[in-house]
């Protein structure tokens, strides 16, 4: 499961879903995991509380985006008061963060997912060309 506002979808999220897939391994002795990507969006008030702005495109635009991608294999929408439930909900087996991913939930989410009995082990994703394929640094077509 990994999460983001996810405006556009461009080569760094490419590789971003590309990490966070290849992490189902299969066990020593077992069957290869098929490995099956959950993304959140973030909802609009979240995304203006944390980043300050608004995001440009509607989170139905972006759940619609990220919906036909091939890497993506459900994709749901965040809370917009809180975040633990959804996952709960969603029962991933790995959260996948990004390289640059902060914040409020992140410094908390290991210990808020014990707390609410969910067993997801959390990772951090690599940057991939940041200087490049940063949303923030690209324009909207």
């Amino acid at each position: 499961m990994v999460f983001g506002t996810f405006d556009m979808v461009h080569e760094g999220h490419v590789d971003f879903f590309r990490q966070a897939r290849s992490l189902a391994r299969p066990e020593p002795g077992g069957r290869a995991p098929h490995p099956y990507l959950i993304v959140s969006v973030a909802r609009e008030p979240v995304v203006t509380r944390i980043k300050g702005t608004k995001p440009r495109r509607t989170e139905k635009e972006r759940h619609a985006l990220l919906s036909r991608n091939t890497l993506v294999d459900k994709v749901i929408l965040g809370q917009e008061d809180g975040y633990i439930e959804h996952i709960a909900e969603a029962r991933p087996d790995i959260i996948a963060l990004g390289y640059d991913q902060t914040g409020e939930f992140v410094d908390r989410l290991e210990r808020d997912l014990t707390d609410a009995g969910v067993k997801a082990k959390v990772v951090r994703l690599q940057a991939f060309q940041p200087e490049k394929y940063k949303t923030s640094k690209l324009s909207f077509d």
